[in-house]
Order: structure tokens, then C-alpha cells, then sequence
């Protein structure tokens, strides 16, 4: 199955869906992996704080795909921002992934209590890019401040900025932010794994009745539903699962499309509230924590 491709502002292609790998065990993540690529998933989403960048280039070299044909995104912790230190974690990832170039290389967290170590970090990102070391190079949980006082300090526009976008929290603004900047809009949680009702409690996108009538209409899944939502409004999505069944149904999203008035309900599903860290209360304090050499 071919994945449409969406051009990031430097010109490079990322399909527009990938496979995530956030909280997938070290253990798991070879076999999750291996069976997304066989699937026909040809981006697969990691990061340095989730230990399975190894496994994840494990997958790779198991799958017998040549390595232009995947493309590798990675993250820097907020424990290695700075110049040098930024650096040096790219050579720490890198090597675990067992590439000499990755495809996309962004910043975790914002960590705007110490934004001078972000600006650093990104300048490290700049320098990369530039050696030819990276393809492109981003943000990720960015909010609109946080992207203009980057683009005040830096020159090259981050290409995706990764931030958490679900039915129940759209984060109108910073898509807009996004837009504006010519930045990809990446969605983490992409059908809303870590939910909650417009009076708190927790809830469950899978189990919304507009979404699950929306589903019903088209033969289809919640999830999906929600994929297709994404894909139809321009964000680049990477849905994660180590379950085979739902790896394969969430890459089995290109042959229906949602009408305007299907869209228009999804997003009328926003409650505003957030289901991971606010990006204000990501600090080396309570977040920082070693990234190991190997």
C-alpha cells in the first residue's frame, strides 16, 4: 500500500502517516515495528528518552528495505539541549539507530524555563542539517510563543512541529501558528489515547457516538475515522500499536473520505482540555533524566 507523501518546507517528503513507537517496551518494539514495514509503513517515529532507538534500527535491518526507502525520525531529550550537547546526542542516536543520516531530528520539549539551552540545542540542529547529517529538522510541543521566540533566534524554520492533536483537543491556535510559519503540524495521540470529557473525567475517543456514527456510515473504525480526519485537514499522523490487527487498520485509511459535515463534527468534539504534560511544566527538574551512551 502507498502512502500519499506531504513536502515539508525544505522540499523533503515524509509520508504523510507514520508508525509510532512511544511507550513500546525495547522488548516489543522489534516485532511492532518489523510488522509496520511489512504493512507498508515507511516512516517510523522515535526518540531518545523512549529507549528503543536500538530496536528500532534493529526492525529496519530485519525488514531488508534499502534505507532510503524508511524514513527515520528521532528526538533530542531535554537532559542533552545545548550546542555541544546536542551534538553529541544526535552521535548517541545515530549510532543506536545504526544510521549515518536521519531523516528528521527535532527538539522533545520547548523547556521555556530555560529557553538560552532550547536555542542552543536548535542551533545544533541548524549545524546538522547544514553537514548534511540530518534531511530536516523540527520541534516538537512547541506553542506559538515558544515558535516565535525560536525564529527571533534562529534561520531555519523548523519543518514539523509534533504536538499532542485528537478530537477532544485540537489546538486550533497552534495549528494556525503552524500553518502560518509553514510548519507541518505532526499529531501525537492521534486518536486521542489519553482522553477526557468536557467535565474531566476520562473518556474515550473510540467510544464517542458522533465518531462511532461517522464510522458506522463508511464501514469503518473510530480510529480510522480519526486517522482520516487528520489526513484530510494537511497533519502528518503516527499512530501507535504493537497489536498486529491495528497496525494493519491504521494504515487502511486511503480509500474513503469524510464530507465537510463529518469534519465539521469531529471538530466540534474539542473540549480544550490536555491529556499530556503542559509544555510550561516540562522542566530539567521534574523531566531531566540520562540518556545512556548505548
Amino acid at each position: 500500500m502507498a502512502i500519499p507523501a506531504l513536502t515539508l518546507n525544505n522540499g523533503v517528503q515524509i509520508p504523510a502517516l507514520g508508525f509510532g513507537v512511544f511507550q513500546a517496551a525495547p522488548e516489543e518494539t522489534v516485532s511492532a515495528v518489523e510488522t509496520a514495514l511489512a504493512s507498508g509503513y515507511r516512516h517510523i517515529d522515535t526518540a531518545a528518552a523512549y529507549g528503543n532507538e536500538r530496536e528500532v534500527g534493529e526492525a529496519i535491518r530485519r525488514s531488508g528495505l534499502g534505507r532510503s526507502e524508511v524514513f527515520v525520525e528521532t528526538k533530542i531529550w531535554i537532559s542533552d539541549y545545548g550546542y555541544d550537547e546536542t551534538l553529541h546526542s544526535f552521535d548517541k542516536s545515530a549510532g543506536k539507530l545504526g544510521v549515518d543520516q536521519i531523516d528528521l531530528l527535532i527538539l522533545h520539549q520547548a523547556l521555556p524555563g530555560e529557553f538560552g539551552r532550547t536555542i542552543g540545542a536548535y542551533h545544533a540542529l541548524e549545524k546538522l542539517l547544514a553537514d548534511g547529517k540530518v534531511r530536516s529538522i523540527g520541534v516538537s510541543n512547541f506553542m506559538p510563543d515558544h515558535l516565535a521566540a525560536l525564529m527571533e533566534e534562529t534561520s531555519v524554520v523548523p519543518a514539523i512541529n509534533q504536538i499532542e492533536v485528537h478530537p477532544y483537543f485540537r489546538q486550533t491556535e497552534l495549528l494556525d501558528a503552524d500553518a502560518g510559519y509553514g510548519i507541518v503540524s505532526q499529531a501525537w495521540s492521534p486518536i486521542g489515547g489519553i482522553t477526557f470529557y468536557r467535565d474531566g473525567s476520562h473518556g474515550s475517543t473510540l467510544q464517542d457516538p458522533v465518531i462511532v456514527g461517522i464510522a458506522q456510515a463508511h464501514g469503518k473504525s473510530p480510529a480510522q475515522v480519526m486517522l482520516r480526519w487528520h489526513l484530510q485537514q494537511g497533519r502528518q499522523v503516527i499512530p501507535k500499536s504493537v497489536t498486529p490487527s491495528r497496525i494493519a487498520e491504521n494504515i487502511d485509511v486511503f480509500g474513503f473520505e469524510l464530507t465537510a459535515e463529518e469534519l465539521s463534527a469531529i471538530d466540534g468534539l474539542d473540549t480544550g482540555v490536555r491529556g499530556g504534560p503542559a509544555p510550561e511544566a516540562v522542566t530539567l527538574e521534574s523531566f531531566g533524566r540520562e540518556i545512556p551512551e548505548a
